[in-house]
């Protein structure tokens, strides 16, 4: 499996209540899960040397044969041309739709089931099924991996039993790591300045703002 796999079992599991030791520190935002997928896929792709960092600029390296089609597209989406691609670029272009085309991906293996509804009429929700790989990214998740961690912290869920700010000893991760809370950090400042727009709108229809 890789880490935006393992990301977005656990962003699954936080979102349905799916494991008993998480907890989110705030509803997910499904475009921070965005930024996050983003970002993992970019350090795996720094571990397969498929890319390295120059100052902030991602130069394309090796191009592996990988079996996962979504790590593999990620590959082909790298700039090579340059002055290359800035890790920030990247995760804002690489992220769009990356929340969904996860659990598409891994709906269409057989990874997803549908959890039964108490309630008539209700068809339930979907939820990780009890597969291996689910086992390997809640396993990986129960040893507080750091970088798996530090990914999820940043989409917005906390390790309830992590006792110090994940240490990620590689430069390069650390680089990425800490763009994507950059870039999380700014749509989080869009999103509250589309409601104070939204709000301000609604008054001035209401008359609250004569």
């Amino acid at each position: 499996m890789t880490t935006p796999r393992d990301l977005m079992f656990v962003a699954l599991d936080a979102a349905t209540g799916n494991a008993d030791d998480m907890e989110t520190g705030r509803p997910l935002e499904w475009g921070d899960v965005s930024l996050a997928l983003a970002g993992a896929e970019l350090i795996d792709l720094l571990g397969l040397e498929a890319v390295r960092l120059d100052d902030d600029r991602l130069v394309p390296g090796m191009r592996p044969a990988l079996a996962d089609h979504l790590l593999d597209e990620a590959a082909s989406s790298l700039v090579r041309q340059t002055p290359y691609e800035s890790v920030d670029d990247w995760l804002w272009r690489r992220g769009r739709g990356l929340a969904t085309a996860y659990p598409t991906a891994l709906e269409a293996e057989g990874q997803l089931t549908r959890r039964r509804s108490r309630l008539p009429l209700r068809t339930g929700r979907t939820v990780p099924a009890d597969s291996a790989a689910h086992r390997r990214a809640a396993d990986r998740w129960a040893a507080h991996d750091p970088v798996l961690t530090a990914l999820a912290a940043a989409a917005g869920i906390d390790d309830p039993h992590a006792t110090a700010p994940p240490d990620v000893a590689d430069d390069a991760v650390a680089t990425v790591l800490a763009a994507v809370n950059d870039a999380v950090r700014e749509l989080e400042a869009v999103r509250q300045r589309r409601a104070i727009e939204r709000a301000a709108f609604d008054n001035i229809w209401r008359g609250d703002g004569q």
